[in-house]
């Protein structure tokens, strides 16, 4: 007889949740679009959603991957930079109430690494850095298949590194938002290039045009191209100095612009690290598409399954 879990992924504009079993099959998937006028109750009557849509499997344990601080420890989530109503929320108890079954969260970079590490592009090393670029910039440093963790709300926090000394950060620089920012900002001057073209009614995600623009002969598309990976090679510099890890794996919606991409942060990465770190680690994308942090999330929920079946034993 099978024993499924359950993964779920909170983020700032889309909610997903999987059934899987202990060797991370997934089995069953549900998405729903998230609506932040809602707030967290919104997205917590989701969760409400997902486990009765489930509910067949009779998931021993639930594992999520939330988009923002998370004090692990406690359970709780610390805040969310994107949906109002998270502050100091018990998530892990009000769940666990919920359904009856242990529950385990950690912020969505770190379990979405975890699955890269141990599922994705980093199974054959021990250190992996893993970034996810999408409404945001999160990290997630794994050492021998185990999340780093420093002390709560959190570790790893690439995003949140200063970018300059007037107060930007490195997700304003390098996030798929930042991007789409950057693409509105040239296509309101350039109305007839191919990028504003493309962009013409789109009001998000602009930055998965680029590539057909670039294609098209936008020069501008281009620059904003090798801007967009120039910042980020700067902030992966950080975590090359900082971790020093085997490879860096970069998911999130804006590692889908491709090839291109990942070919110019390697490019630029090496004049941002020191000579002693030469040659620096490479930049991949991540292997797992958008489910990476389910995928990691179910993990997390094999972990506190086994976690509980060794404490009744003894």
């Amino acid at each position: 007889m099978n024993t499924y879990f359950m993964g779920i992924e909170i983020g700032g504009s889309k909610f997903q949740a999987v059934i899987g079993k202990k060797d991370g099959t997934l089995v069953d998937h549900y998405r729903a679009v998230v609506n932040k006028d809602k707030g967290a109750e919104g997205i917590r009557q989701e969760i409400i959603k997902a486990w009765n849509h489930f509910k067949a499997y009779k998931p021993a344990a639930i594992g999520i991957g939330f988009g923002g601080p998370v004090d692990i420890e406690a359970g709780i989530i610390r805040d969310s930079h994107h949906i109002k109503g998270w502050t100091s929320f018990p998530l892990q108890s009000w769940l666990k109430k919920h359904t009856g079954v242990p529950v385990a969260i950690d912020n969505d970079a770190n379990v979405a690494g975890l699955a890269e590490a141990l599922l994705g592009k980093g199974k054959k090393f021990r250190k992996i850095f893993y970034v996810c670029l999408g409404s945001g910039m999160g990290g997630g440093m794994i050492t021998d298949g185990e999340i780093f963790h420093g002390m709560p709300p959190g570790e790893a926090e690439i995003g949140l590194i200063p970018f300059d000394r007037e107060g930007r950060i490195m997700e304003k620089q390098c996030c798929g938002w930042a991007a789409d920012e950057k693409i509105r900002q040239y296509t309101a001057t350039h109305p007839d290039s191919p990028l504003a073209r493309l962009t013409r009614d789109i009001h998000q995600g602009e930055a998965k045009f680029l590539m057909e623009a670039i294609r098209q002969g936008d020069s501008g598309a281009r620059q904003i191209l090798e801007e967009l990976a120039d910042n980020i090679a700067f902030a992966l510099s950080y975590a090359v100095h900082l971790f020093h890890p085997q490879i860096i794996v970069i998911g999130g919606g804006l590692s889908l612009t491709g090839r291109p991409l990942f070919d110019l942060i390697n490019k630029f990465l090496p004049h941002y690290v020191h000579p002693s770190y030469q040659p620096p680690p490479k930049v991949m994308k991540a292997g797992l598409g958008e489910k990476v942090v389910c995928y990691g999330a179910l993990l997390l929920a094999i972990r506190a399954w086994k976690q509980r079946k060794n404490k009744l034993k003894k």
